[in-house]
């Protein structure tokens, strides 16, 4: 059994991948604001957006026992164009994507080093290939990618893998509040998705676990697109 580390824990694509795991019979560990009644393992309310908070709650995850692989699935989106970007968005938008994810690999990094086995998956987005009105949040997973991309050549040597799965357009609570069903702005969006349909949190979370998985450890450094196809569209 292993325990993983779930950020943004309570829905959507967080709570799809505790789930999956649960049903593995893994121990699927949460960390988000609000701890849902029935989440299938220890579970943690913090804000990340709080340092002083999250390092609090680490402190005590980490005490509580070894963790064993993480994903880093919060995020925080602020939408725009160049011209009406507020700056305050911006930086709240880095903070919690970027800023909590570093903090949460730092706090768990020594005992995987220690076990020589790991696994680390960041939640990074299809809107890294230029999508309008999206620089804030962009930006932040962009640096995201790049992240994996730096942590992968770091940790190789010592059996810790770090890739990212980058979802298109999904059935989440983030999503529909910028695309309701039926709106005009989500045609435009399936026009642009092979498949003709969003995707499925559980469906996020199956790219996810194949990471997590034991037989996964030649595989590091990756950004891997569950899109529909949208990535190679045109």
């Amino acid at each position: 059994m292993r325990r993983v580390l779930i950020t943004g824990a309570s829905k959507g694509i967080g709570r799809a991948v505790a789930d999956r795991l649960a049903d593995a019979g893994h121990q699927p560990i949460g960390l988000a604001r609000t701890a849902p009644p029935d989440f299938p393992g220890p579970f943690y309310p913090v804000d990340l957006a709080d340092r002083a908070a999250t390092a609090a709650a680490l402190e005590q995850i980490v005490t509580d026992g070894a963790v064993d692989a993480v994903v880093n699935n919060a995020g925080f989106a602020r939408f725009g164009t160049i011209g009406e970007i507020d700056l305050d968005d911006l930086y709240s938008t880095y903070d919690l994507n970027v800023r909590a994810a570093v903090q949460v690999v730092q706090a768990v990094l020594q005992g995987m080093r220690a076990a020589g086995w790991g696994r680390i998956v960041i939640v990074s987005s299809l809107t890294t290939l230029g999508t309008p009105e999206r620089t804030p949040y962009a930006a932040a997973k962009a640096a995201l990618e790049t992240c994996t991309r730096i942590w992968a050549k770091e940790l190789a040597s010592t059996g810790i893998t770090v890739n990212a799965v980058a979802p298109g357009p999904t059935e989440t609570e983030m999503y529909r509040e910028r695309s309701p069903v039926g709106s005009e702005r989500e045609g435009r969006l399936l026009q642009n998705i092979p498949m003709g349909r969003v995707g499925a949190p559980r469906e996020i979370a199956h790219a996810i676990c194949s990471l997590l998985d034991e037989d996964a450890g030649y595989i590091t450094g990756q950004i891997v697109r569950v899109d529909g196809g949208g990535s190679v569209s045109g």
